[in-house]
């Protein structure tokens, strides 16, 4: 959520900024909630002021011996219509609140405005697409061919959108994600940690997913006790990791990491990329997480980044990096960064992570504070992104690494994982 006193300062300037996203503003509904909050916070704190004359003046006629019974009642009135004005100043700072947690990050003076991804800017490649001298397959068919992928079978048992994964390509999902936490755990400095895949509204709250987003979400009704939501991604479980915290500075940085399986429900994905493992309900990522001070935060990005970078340079996948204009950015970030790695079978670069820096954003949805050098509390800074999204790595190596007998090599970074394994072949 953004601070609101950068609409109380120059709401107009905010208001441009939020349009190059695309998100139009409505400056009047905020100020006119903002007029009335301001006058009822201005009588609130006339009646403060005089109710504590009131009790200086019934203190001193007490002592003076003179009735006091008019006073009291003068008082009491005040205290009436400061105890109802308060009851009006909570709804409407709710009204307030509830009205700016739909509004979007600002962007960073670095992101390039645009309206869509065709106004992403390329910032890096690193490896060249392979050239295949026969008739590539995708993931798809590479997949039935070898026996392991099943689309039939998980339709059967949920429904669109899902997959089964048999013998050694299930075994290879597994090796890949494996892989990534001791690389990111033994040479990037993170801390590993297994967190709940069902978390409580405040949690979704928190990271930005709610209110704006909650059809994306798959809700559990838990009776009266309310709903928990299984996690869109694992950012949501350890970023809340620090809500309500008041982090001590030489803590700084705190940087996680977390394999879990992803729920989304694409609502907005109607008709793309139904075929496959592209775009399903259930997926698996190694996400991470950066809580830094403030002041660190874009070179934590960066870190971030290069670290995500590290896992497609030891499986030798060629891949780009993009920023992300300000009309492609998600809700919470300031600034993005878009992994995209090459897919023989689609002919195209397609997202395998986004690293992105929240700024404050989420950390004052979530009171996540540190103490600065001055002792005084202040808003940490929260930055996540996947290092990497598991199911489209083991897409991207069954493609990148098919071979003319529609088997599949496995890249010598994962054959330890593998049991030495160094070609899958289709099953019997």
């Amino acid at each position: 959520m953004l601070d609101p006193q950068l609409f109380r300062n120059d709401i107009d300037a905010v208001a441009r900024r939020l349009a190059a996203r695309s998100f139009v503003f409505d400056v009047a509904a905020f100020q006119s909630v903002e007029r009335e909050r301001k006058s009822a916070q201005t009588r609130a704190q006339e009646l403060q002021a005089a109710r504590n004359q009131f009790a200086k003046r019934i203190g001193q006629a007490k002592a003076r011996g003179e009735d006091t019974a008019t006073l009291m009642s003068e008082a009491e009135r005040a205290n009436a219509e400061l105890a109802n004005l308060e009851k009006r100043l909570e709804a409407i700072q709710q009204e307030q609140q509830d009205f700016l947690l739909g509004v979007p990050n600002l962007p960073h003076e670095s992101v390039p405005v645009g309206r869509s991804s065709e106004d992403n800017v390329e910032v890096r490649r690193a490896g060249s697409p392979k050239k295949f001298g026969f008739a590539l397959k995708d993931h798809v068919d590479l997949g039935l061919g070898l026996k392991m992928l099943d689309f039939d079978a998980a339709g059967k048992i949920a429904g669109a959108r899902f997959a089964l994964m048999k013998g050694p390509v299930a075994r290879l999902h597994r090796a890949i994600a494996q892989f990534m936490l001791d690389v990111h755990t033994q040479e990037h400095g993170y801390t590993e940690v297994y967190a709940p895949y069902l978390v409580n509204a405040e949690s979704v709250r928190g990271t930005g997913q709610l209110p704006k987003f909650e059809e994306d979400l798959f809700a559990v009704p838990r009776g009266e006790e309310g709903k928990f939501y299984l996690i869109p991604t694992s950012e949501v479980p350890v970023t809340n990791i620090v809500r309500d915290e008041i982090v001590p500075l030489e803590s700084l940085p705190l940087k996680f990491v977390c394999h879990s399986p992803c729920f989304r429900s694409e609502a907005g994905s109607y008709g793309k990329d139904t075929r496959g493992m592209i775009r399903n309900h259930q997926f698996d990522k190694v996400e991470l997480v950066h809580i830094v001070h403030p002041d660190k935060s874009y070179e934590a990005l960066e870190s971030l980044t290069a670290h995500a970078e590290e896992i497609l340079k030891r499986l030798e996948l060629p891949y780009r990096v993009v920023t992300l204009c300000t009309g492609d950015m998600g809700f919470q970030a300031a600034k993005t960064y878009d992994i995209e790695v090459w897919l023989p079978g689609q002919n195209a670069y397609r997202e395998i992570s986004s690293c992105s820096n929240c700024e404050a954003f989420q950390a004052r949805r979530m009171q996540a504070r540190f103490r600065n050098e001055k002792g005084k509390p202040e808003l940490v800074h929260t930055l996540n992104g996947s290092g990497l999204a598991v199911g489209r790595t083991l897409i991207a190596i069954m493609e990148n690494y098919q071979r003319a007998d529609r088997g599949v090599d496995i890249p010598a970074a994962l054959q330890p994982y593998m049991g030495g394994l160094k070609v899958i072949v289709p099953a019997r």
